[in-house]
């Protein structure tokens, strides 16, 4: 019996499972453009004005929460990869402001243990702007920080996507009990 068979028998869902993988890697590579960085910073580092966008806060216990600072002045224009009904955008803030309304908007719904205020900068090191998000307890989703938030810049302007970890989104859409009634089965 050849490898792929005997896979294809022993690991149920292993062609689906590889479909999904190339799918993913197809859709990767098609995605145009440059991936930029972030770095934990503090809000002294602030310095401008800034177009604020409020991700989240749908619901009283939506942990889904992040508010993404826009650098105001710069040639970049930010573009967050969700219908518009999933998020608010404060324009003309000064650096102060902007920051005190993030975490403001933070506090909306579930609480959370601590903030992360985070840099976004260009291949150059240049600042476009930061992302601030809320950390939780590590017992309460397994980990601290719940999200995977990726900035890729093409033709100036900076794609934002934000979604949940995949298992701490398997946690909550499973109720986190699953697993324990079933025996681990």
């Amino acid at each position: 019996m050849g490898i792929s068979r005997y896979i294809h028998k022993v690991v149920p869902g292993f062609k689906a499972a590889l479909t999904a993988l190339s799918v993913a890697v197809f859709l990767s590579s098609c995605m145009a453009g440059t991936y930029l960085k972030t770095k934990e910073t503090t809000p002294a580092e602030m310095k401008g004005t800034f177009t604020v966008f409020l991700y989240g806060c749908r619901y009283p216990d939506d942990i889904d929460n992040v508010a993404i600072l826009a650098q105001e002045g710069t040639p970049y224009t930010f573009e967050i990869y969700a219908p518009d009904f999933e998020y608010k955008t404060v324009k003309g803030l000064p650096a102060d402001e902007a920051f005190k309304e993030a975490q403001k908007f933070l506090t909306c719904s579930f609480h959370y243990r601590q903030s992360q205020l985070s840099k976004i900068t260009d291949p150059e090191g240049n600042i476009l702007g930061y992302e601030l998000k809320p950390l939780y307890a590590p017992f309460e989703f397994g980990i601290a920080d719940v999200h995977i938030i990726t900035y890729s810049l093409k033709d100036g302007t900076v794609r934002v996507t934000i979604r949940l970890d995949p298992d701490v989104e398997r946690t909550l859409n499973d109720g986190g009990d699953r697993d324990r009634e079933s025996g681990g089965k």
